[in-house]
């Protein structure tokens, strides 16, 4: 069932204009070694004894003695001696390993929502990534610190456990993959493997403890105007353009009444990566939904769609709907600027020691 639908999907993405995609070029596959560092055993004392009768054979027992040190040495310059232990620098394939153990848990459990754990991978990245402040440095995905209380409890982060425990396994088998690491790459193949554009990435993120939590409301209320969504896109230090870019990954998923109170999907095929979000705003007639939850739009046609007041404020604000005209019309556009945006996302405070030309782009599944 998982293969039949993921290749729905795909067939889906392929037989749509909407959904080609333009994959930027694969930078270089490697990112800068570190370099190793070498950890000896300490020494083992002895206690003494009564001196020892003196050997015609004693020469020999020296002999041995030197003989031992030589080949330790020989090792050591080799690399080869028990008593170096050497650091584990991952390459890029070892990340591809981690890209393919999170691409086949994204088909073998095809059992949550619309039938995949995707859309729920993307918003992982996304919240972990969008606390950042640029004016204290503060923030981003460096850290991981949603995994932790107050932060993994902020309204905003409402749901997310269940893509925290969805890598879990992930992070059992790779245990040398940080948490910021492995959320932001498994946002990243999520998107490739739901048809979207090749995200270049990097690793660097470190793992930091609760101290590093954010403050609550660093991310985006879904019931405020352009204003708002300005507000902590600007702090964050993104362009009218990539606030526009980076929501129309509201092509993914849906919103829930037990999580953010909403209701509902975008559109009409939320496992699959498109520009429809955009088509969709400008092309439907939105009311708002009589019900009992908080104020959302539905499509006035199907009314099984829907729109947040802030998907709303992408139409209503100039500035930003002459870039989602952009992107209803123009799917290739969309898909550079969306990549672009969201690598720069991802990237946000973290302390790389590579440099962005080191970034690589994983191979999706066939």
């Amino acid at each position: 069932m998982a293969s039949a639908a993921r290749t729905a999907s795909r067939a889906f993405s392929r037989s749509t204009p909407a959904t080609s995609s333009l994959r930027p070029a694969a930078r270089s596959s490697r990112f800068a070694l570190q370099t190793q560092t070498l950890r000896f055993a300490p020494r083992r004392g002895y206690a003494s004894e009564a001196e020892p009768k003196k050997s015609s054979n004693s020469w020999l027992w020296i002999a041995g003695i030197a003989a031992v040190g030589g080949y330790g040495a020989y090792l050591y310059q080799k690399g080869d001696s028990p008593l170096v232990t050497k650091t584990f620098v991952p390459t890029k394939e070892d990340y591809q390993k981690v890209y393919d153990e999170v691409a086949r848990l994204l088909v073998e459990k095809d059992d949550y929502d619309d039938g995949s754990y995707g859309p729920v991978l993307v918003r992982l990245a996304w919240h972990s990534s969008g606390t950042y402040d640029k004016e204290t440095g503060t923030g981003g995905s460096n850290g991981a610190t949603m995994r932790f209380a107050p932060e993994a409890e902020h309204g905003a982060n409402a749901g997310l456990k269940v893509a925290r425990d969805f890598l879990e396994p992930v992070k059992a088998k790779f245990p040398w993959i940080s948490y910021g690491d492995l959320w932001t790459l498994a946002g990243a193949c999520a998107i490739q493997e739901a048809g979207g554009p090749a995200i270049p990435w990097r690793p660097g993120r470190q793992d930091q403890d609760v101290s590093a939590c954010t403050p609550d409301g660093r991310l985006p209320d879904a019931a405020k105007d352009q204003r708002h969504v300005r507000d902590i896109f600007y702090r964050m230090g993104f362009s009218d353009q990539e606030i526009v870019a980076l929501l129309g990954a509201h092509a993914l998923g849906r919103a829930h009444p037990d999580r953010s109170g909403f209701d509902g999907p975008w559109d009409f095929s939320p496992t699959v990566f498109t520009n429809e979000f955009f088509k969709l705003l400008l092309g439907e007639k939105w009311v708002h939904r009589k019900w009992s939850g908080p104020d959302q739009f539905t499509d006035n046609s199907s009314k099984s769609l829907m729109m947040l007041p802030t998907d709303m404020s992408l139409i209503k604000d100039k500035e930003f709907k002459k870039y989602v005209e952009l992107y209803a019309k123009d799917n290739d556009t969309f898909f550079k600027d969306f990549s672009d945006a969201f690598v720069k996302l991802l990237e946000l405070g973290v302390p790389f020691t590579n440099k962005p030309e080191d970034r690589f782009v994983f191979k999706t599944s066939e």
